[in-house]
């Protein structure tokens, strides 16, 4: 039996095969699916075990998966995709008869009423569907989401959104992917669903408040409109349809969806989630 991770040299699959070796599982029990095997070299290096699959070839996924393995699948980041993709993961690992199948889902599953969640939406159907046991981990929004894009922040003094007053249950994105190790490496998650976000959940102008605090700036949160918004994002070089998408989850948001604290995160992974300002300290150590 395997604990086995796709898209493993993600940033998540990363930070998630880091996990399983930090709590003493031998890697030669991790298997890692990625595309390009020179991207996994030092996984290799540190005794993991490398599988070459790519979810748009199904081919290549025969063979990837063996019964009674443990399979975490991280969603694409194709968007538009990924149905197709998670299906193939999904058609491999029930044909190989695992022993569970762990899926890294949005926040609120069917109840996510914005464009980014459809895929998985129909991925997680599709799982229950399949009649492999599962783990449903619902993921939030990162922190990371923010942080790691402080430099216009820090430039124009502005934290830009289209939210409104809506608030964000973050977590750091080491959070989620401790969740996903305690769910591959414990027992009784089968055919289970967890709603994951951080324990506190904050609104922009806090956010804006709070960089300005560790800064030493003056940071304020300009809400424009969604049109704005997106014509903005598209100056800035994001590619489409991705402008489109990142302000419909902020209007997602301003509605209350990305805000839910049901504490399942702090309680898989034992501990309190990480709060924001120390992903904002991080970063601007940076």
């Amino acid at each position: 039996m395997s604990l086995v991770i796709t898209g493993a040299t993600g940033h998540l699959g990363r930070l998630v095969i880091d996990g399983l070796l930090a709590a003493q599982v031998p890697a030669h029990q991790i298997a890692a699916v990625v595309r390009d095997k020179e991207k996994a070299a030092d996984l290799t290096a540190r005794g993991v075990e490398v599988r070459v699959a790519d979810y748009s070839a199904p081919e290549t996924l025969a063979g990837v998966f063996a019964a009674g393995d443990r399979v975490l699948l991280i969603s694409g980041s194709e968007i538009g995709q990924r149905v197709a993709q998670h299906q193939a993961v999904i058609d491999a690992a029930r044909a190989a008869g695992v022993a569970l199948l762990a899926y890294t889902s949005v926040l609120g599953g069917p109840a996510a009423d914005f464009q980014l969640a459809a895929e998985h939406q129909v991925t997680e159907r599709a799982i229950l569907d399949s009649g492999l046991p599962y783990a449903l981990l619902r993921n939030g929004w990162y922190h990371e989401n923010y942080t790691a894009n402080l430099a216009p922040v820090l430039e124009h003094g502005a934290v830009v959104a289209s939210a409104g007053e809506g608030r964000v249950a973050s977590a750091a994105r080491a959070d989620y992917a401790a969740a996903a190790v305690a769910v591959l490496t414990g027992e009784g998650h089968e055919n289970t669903t967890y709603e994951l976000s951080g324990d506190v959940a904050w609104s922009f102008t806090e956010y804006a408040a709070e960089v300005a605090r560790q800064s030493g700036q003056e940071i304020s949160y300009a809400n424009v409109p969604a049109e704005q918004h997106q014509a903005i994002l598209t100056s800035a070089g994001l590619p489409e349809p991705l402008p489109a998408i990142l302000v419909d989850v902020d209007a997602a948001i301003e509605r209350g969806l990305l805000a839910g604290t049901s504490g399942d995160l702090a309680r898989l992974i034992g501990r309190p989630t990480t709060p924001v300002a120390e992903a904002i300290a991080e970063a601007l150590r940076s």
